[in-house]
């Protein structure tokens, strides 16, 4: 069995997000030694920098959310080693110390970090503390995606002020890894005899996860589902942990020949490119990731994981470079700390783009916070007080006394119970998403004046349907009246279809005003595949006027065959205009450049620009960033009038 060093050397320095033992100042740091991977710190610093890009909407790495299938793929791959390590060495695996150092390991930064959380809703938000409370619950006891899921919470399709506790699914997803795997390994372990069929039966276990990915996903639709389920994402942790049982770190070679270590970089320079290519040119909203994509990552990010672990790797000695590895062992508190500090230090509306000042304070804020966390907290509970000889000490009285563990672990604890459920009432009662609730008044409100209007242009044809006998003169006077409207701006919409989404509901009277006669299909949460069935309804009543106004995307992505359905289901259309998105979410890049590829393409289809036209314009929106306040109401009005008017 080994000795208590030894267990926290081999524990403490090959996990996900864990601090390496620090080498003696002076000394070269060398893979392998007392069991340390330096190269591994350098690629979790790589992960968690491409998390922080895709959440900060950085146009250069859209697939900036494969940071986490690289965090996934090394905790398999380390805590399956240190499994089988202890294992080998004593025949069993023992369960209660392993899951001992994991919580020793991971609940205090977190619950330093939800306390801060909450503190700081408490202080300058807490209309909202309420409505975090069973997020905050869910993350204590890391169930946090599976409370994401039943909620139906989208991950990438919800508006209204973000959750600064969103990212937390993520780590959820590795500590019930932590808690089934080691059962089923020892399991495997204790009943399978030869290693190589317990290999293969991971594996097979592995393609059954990413094949229920594949099969659950729906093109075109929201895929929060499988992205947060622990069963269709656990095959980026056994990815890991095959490797783990294929090539184990006490098996790696000490020293290669030239030809050797030449395939070795070779290889882990192929899985680089293949992580950073997959980083750079894919997006959340391609079926292509969902349908076998990430399991390539995992695979490559599996295969940089080996090069790199490996003594005799040169890509392993450049990830080990001294501020990259410094970044990796501070990379668990940098994940934990910078979306909460994105989230509540962005602006509420922001139509100016990124910006870069900010956005350096708020990865140094980070960072900051993180290493606090890490040698204030985090390490004094992880290895205690450390002995530095036998030097006499005076004798200090209780009051005067550093703090134990347990104290430690206990007052967290009860801080946590605290900023739960000891709130005012009136923040209960004030409890909900204030933005989405601005929003949801204004298109309610907005929604009643269409209803109104519609009313009196039904109560209208009515009427004139009853007047069988129209005179010259009064044809003379509708003549005038067009003239008259053509002056001041109008346009005749007898012969006009908009199909929309919530925001058209929003500037559904102006048109109505502006447009005589047109017909305004819009409804809450529409996403484009609906579109050709809406489309066929329309047709089918003699409501589908010639020029139809497509304004699709603010709920969601979709893909270019969709788009593509939609306008192909308008062929008798001889125009037809497509208006693009303003939405602070990650699809709106994705929406806006398939609407302008597609809109290329088909000669009848004009773009229609709202993103350039509502930049700096900060005023047009309510706090959600997407719904529209009197002015943008006026200002997209304007625009569809000044589309329409023949040139």
């Amino acid at each position: 069995m080994e000795s208590e060093d030894e267990m926290n050397c081999s524990t403490k320095t090959n996990q996900l997000y864990e601090q390496p033992n620090r080498p003696q100042r002076g000394r070269r740091v060398r893979a392998h030694s007392s069991g340390y991977m330096p190269g591994l710190d350098g690629l979790r610093a790589l992960a968690v920098f491409a998390v922080i890009a895709y959440h900060l909407n950085v146009s250069w790495a859209p697939g900036g959310l494969l940071g986490v299938t690289l965090f996934f793929v090394l905790s398999g791959y380390l805590i399956t080693n240190i499994l089988l390590k202890q294992w080998d060495g004593t025949g069993r695996i023992d369960l209660k110390d392993f899951w001992l150092r994991r919580a020793r390991r991971l609940l205090p930064a977190v619950f330093v970090m939800l306390a801060g959380v909450m503190l700081w809703m408490m202080l300058w938000a807490p209309e909202r503390l309420a409505a975090l409370k069973g997020e905050a619950l869910a993350a204590v006891f890391y169930i946090s995606n599976w409370y994401l899921i039943f909620h139906q919470v989208s991950y990438f399709e919800s508006f209204g002020p973000p959750s600064p506790l969103g990212h937390l699914w993520s780590l959820a997803v590795e500590e019930q890894f932590y808690v089934i795997w080691p059962l089923l390994l020892g399991l495997g372990l204790s009943r399978i005899r030869q290693r190589k069929w317990l290999t293969v039966g991971t594996i097979a276990v592995t393609l059954a996860s990413a094949a229920a990915m594949a099969l659950i996903y729906i093109p075109g639709q929201d895929p929060s589902r499988i992205y947060y389920g622990t069963d269709t994402r656990a095959f980026s942790l056994l990815v890991g942990a095959v490797l783990a049982m294929a090539w184990p770190s006490g098996k790696m070679a000490g020293e290669l020949s030239g030809s050797k270590r030449w395939v070795l970089d070779g290889a882990g320079i192929l899985g680089l490119l293949v992580v950073l290519l997959m980083i750079g040119k894919t997006n959340q909203y391609q079926a292509f990731l969902y349908q076998g994509g990430l399991l390539l990552f995992s695979v490559a990010a599996a295969v940089l994981v080996a090069v790199l672990a490996h003594p005799s790797s040169f890509l392993g000695r450049f990830f080990s470079w001294g501020p990259l590895r410094w970044l990796g062992e501070c990379s668990y508190g940098i994940y934990l700390w910078h979306y909460p500090v994105i989230i509540l230090t962005n602006p509420v509306v922001n139509t100016g783009g990124l910006d870069l000042s900010r956005t350096l304070w708020q990865i140094g804020l980070s960072i900051i916070l993180a290493a606090l966390s890490r040698y204030f907290i985090e390490d004094p509970i992880r290895y205690g007080r450390r002995r530095r000889g036998r030097r006499r000490t005076p004798v200090l009285q209780w009051w005067q006394r550093p703090l134990g563990v347990g104290a430690k672990i206990s007052l967290s604890i009860m801080l946590m119970a605290v900023l739960l459920f000891i709130t005012p009432a009136c923040v209960a009662d004030n409890s909900g998403n204030e933005g989405a609730g601005i929003s949801a008044k204004a298109i309610t409100e907005n929604h009643e004046a269409t209803e109104q209007t519609q009313t009196q242009n039904e109560n209208a044809n009515e009427n004139e349907n009853a007047n069988e006998n129209v005179n010259k003169q009064e044809d003379e006077t509708q003549e005038t009246e067009q003239k008259d409207n053509a002056v001041k701006g109008d346009t005749a919409g007898n012969d006009i279809t908009v199909i929309g989404d919530s925001v058209m509901i929003n500037v559904a009277p102006v048109l109505q005003e502006r447009l005589k006669g047109v017909v305004v299909d819009a409804q809450l949460g529409r996403q484009m595949y609906q579109a050709p069935e809406i489309i066929a309804g329309l047709q089918k009543e003699g409501k589908l006027g010639k020029t139809v106004i497509i304004q699709l995307g603010t709920n969601g992505s979709f893909s270019e065959k969709q788009l593509k359905q939609t306008l192909d289901s308008l062929q008798g259309s001889p125009e037809i205009l497509l208006i693009n998105s303003r939405v602070p979410k990650p699809w709106e890049g994705e929406v806006n450049e398939t609407l302008k590829r597609v809109a290329q393409t088909y000669p009848k289809t004009k773009l229609i620009d709202w993103y350039s036209t509502s930049k700096g314009h900060n005023d047009y929106f309510y706090s959600d960033g997407v719904h529209l306040t009197q002015a943008g109401v006026e200002a997209y009005g304007e625009m569809l009038i000044n589309a329409l008017s023949p040139k």
